[in-house]
């Protein structure tokens, strides 16, 4: 081949290389543009010569190689695979990936810059589809966590509605049961005792002992009407309300119930130590009631040889403590966590009376005073023990004095 030919070749190479030629001059304008990259654009070789780079591409384009990809190619002389979007003359933008290099003299002096201009129409909409697919993914993932989490949530609500529901129906289930069978006891002793009276048409020996066993039982009755109403108010109602007041000495209250349990169990000794030197801020009637269900307990589950023990002490802080102690079997560790619950009554003998509701009503009265009752048993004594601090009577569970 001549060397005319070969010149020919070599130019035929630049002009139709399968990719864009762009040579720029020191000052920065174009000096030669390849027949590739006219034809992309749409424009010709004398539209192209001397303007520059920044004059093909669009807006955004101009402004990101201005500020990002001149100042680099500068600082190091070359730059790879840069993104950029040349303006054609129809309007139109072709996306393109840019290989840049200087060349310079022996001084370091800029000699001419090549530029390598790629198409990367297909590559760019493979990358903003990327792109969008991403964004839709995490979209997705987004939406899905939050119907998981809507899920969960809901379906924890249906646990937490379905648990309380059985509980309920426990609750009621053992609330009819229970009932219907201790107030059938002393409805029968009524009954028999009425039956009796009636048909014997005259006072007879028999007649006091059976009147007596009538009062007991509507004293029995009673309580467990009491009872079964404090369970309704501490259920439905906020809590047990309370009747404050503190003007008047606590002794003779606890004393009186006291002699009502002996009087009730004439078998049974009851030993009393109360130190309570002075008034205390509390509800009679309900400390009272608590103090009676603490000594019914103690009467029927402790030990029936052995003394039941009644003691309060108010120390000189206002520091209130009031405890039942009988002698007898222990409460198993397993069972304390189940006392204050209602409607347990634990491992106690077949004619056990009562709801099982004392010891919670008598922990709901403590609380609602802001002291607390605790239990501790052992094979010497089980003691059940409420301590009010001073001044720790709660305010909302309360109703002023008439």
């Amino acid at each position: 081949m001549c060397e005319v030919e070969q010149i020919e070749e070599l130019q035929d190479l630049y002009e139709n290389a399968p990719c864009g030629y762009l040579s720029i001059s020191p000052d920065g304008r174009i000096a030669k543009v390849n027949t590739t990259l006219c034809n992309w654009i749409g424009k010709s070789s004398a539209d192209i010569v001397g303007k520059r780079l920044r004059d093909l591409l669009n807006v955004a384009g101009s402004i990101f190689y201005e500020t990002h990809f001149a100042p680099l190619l500068r600082m190091q002389g070359f730059f790879h695979e840069v993104a950029l979007d040349f303006a054609k003359a129809d309007g139109e933008t072709l996306p393109v990936l840019a290989n840049a290099v200087e060349r310079r003299d022996s001084s370091g002096n800029v000699i001419f810059t090549r530029l390598a201009i790629f198409k990367a129409t297909e590559r760019r909409l493979y990358e903003r589809e990327l792109v969008e697919a991403r964004a839709a993914e995490r979209e997705a993932r987004r939406r899905l966590e939050e119907v998981v989490s809507s899920l969960q949530a809901g379906m924890a609500e249906q646990v937490a509605i379905l648990m309380e529901e059985k509980q309920n129906s426990e609750l009621k289930e053992q609330f009819v049961a229970v009932l219907g069978h201790d107030l059938r006891n002393p409805l029968a002793a009524i009954d028999a005792g009425v039956s009796k009276m009636l048909r014997d048409g005259a006072w007879t020996d028999s007649t006091p002992l059976i009147l007596r066993l009538m009062k007991n039982s509507v004293s029995r009755m009673s309580s467990l009407i009491d009872n079964v109403l404090d369970l309704a108010r501490s259920r439905l109602g906020g809590g047990i309300v309370l009747n404050l007041e503190d003007q008047r000495p606590l002794q003779p209250t606890l004393e009186l119930v006291v002699d009502e349990i002996r009087t009730a169990n004439p078998q049974r000794t009851i030993t009393v130590n109360l130190d309570i030197a002075r008034p205390v801020r509390v509800d009679h009637d309900r400390i009272a009631q608590m103090l009676s269900n603490l000594l019914g307990n103690a009467v029927t589950h402790g030990a029936s040889d052995k003394d039941v023990r009644v003691e309060c002490v108010l120390d000189s802080e206002g520091n209130l403590e009031l405890s039942v102690a009988n002698a007898g079997e222990p409460i198993p560790p397993e069972m304390v966590p189940l006392l204050f619950q209602p409607f347990h009554r634990g491992q106690v003998r077949n004619n056990a009376q009562g709801l099982g509701l004392g010891l919670y009503i008598a922990s709901e009265i403590a609380q609602a005073h802001g002291g607390r009752l605790d239990v501790v048993s052992d094979r010497r004594e089980t003691r059940f023990i409420f301590r009010l601090a001073a001044q720790e009577a709660i305010a909302k569970n309360t109703e002023p004095m008439n």
